[in-house]
């Protein structure tokens, strides 16, 4: 992905929460300058990776398959080790309409994952085979806003807005934006996104970045050039 188009993207996402009524803090609006002045305060958020993030899934095709994601807060995988601590994350995502997240599920996270806002959000669910794999014949179980929703392969479930699905480790997951864009909120237990994510095909977490501008905001992909070189 081009430099140029992420700040666009960020611009536009700024646009986004704030239409929804979501107010940043204080850190998403620090330029690459403000957040080096601040990284021994920022200790925390450059270890817990929160902060900016979009991809495209490294197949250079962001507005077929893509997303863009804010982490407000996230502990660390020894306090969840631990049992005890900071055990929890909380982001901010936009899908947008028929934007493929791709296929994929979690070794170690659970999470809540809500329509914020916008138009329907499609989730296409599969359960797991004995070894952990994708089970294209079998199905499971997930709750939607506390309620028990037994599914089939390959089921789409359609959230409003409002409403929530609960994922488990081993629930294999797609999702897409119907209708219209869609502000997704993510509340988990420690997000790990560079370990944890297991996707179905041999795709990419992160994107690479032709530097053909200058960042306006930093993405954590970003904070080993600036903060751990």
């Amino acid at each position: 992905m081009k430099r140029s188009e992420i700040n666009r993207l960020l611009e536009d996402a700024g646009e986004m929460f704030e239409r929804y009524g979501f107010s940043l803090p204080p850190f998403a609006h620090w330029s690459p300058t403000d957040f080096v002045a601040h990284q021994s305060s920022a200790a925390h958020l450059i270890q817990s990776r929160c902060g900016w993030d979009v991809t495209d899934y490294g197949a250079g095709r962001f507005y077929e398959m893509g997303l863009v994601l804010f982490t407000l807060r996230n502990g660390v995988l020894s306090d969840l080790n631990a049992g005890q601590g900071m055990c929890y994350a909380e982001k901010l995502l936009i899908s947008r309409q028929d934007q493929l997240s791709p296929m994929h599920t979690h070794i170690i996270k659970a999470e809540d994952i809500i329509n914020r806002g916008g138009g329907t959000l499609v989730v296409e669910l599969f359960g797991s085979d004995a070894k952990g794999g994708l089970d294209l014949h079998g199905g499971g179980n997930v709750m939607c806003d506390g309620l028990l929703f037994p599914f089939k392969a390959g089921d789409k479930l359609k959230l409003a807005p409002g409403e929530s699905i609960t994922l488990r480790p081993g629930d294999w997951h797609a999702f897409w934006a119907e209708g219209a864009d869609v502000l997704i909120g993510e509340v988990s237990t420690v997000n790990d996104d560079e370990s944890d994510n297991i996707f179905y095909e041999p795709i990419t977490r992160f994107s690479q970045i032709a530097e053909d501008a200058e960042p306006e905001r930093l993405l954590v992909s970003d904070y080993a050039t600036h903060f751990l070189a």
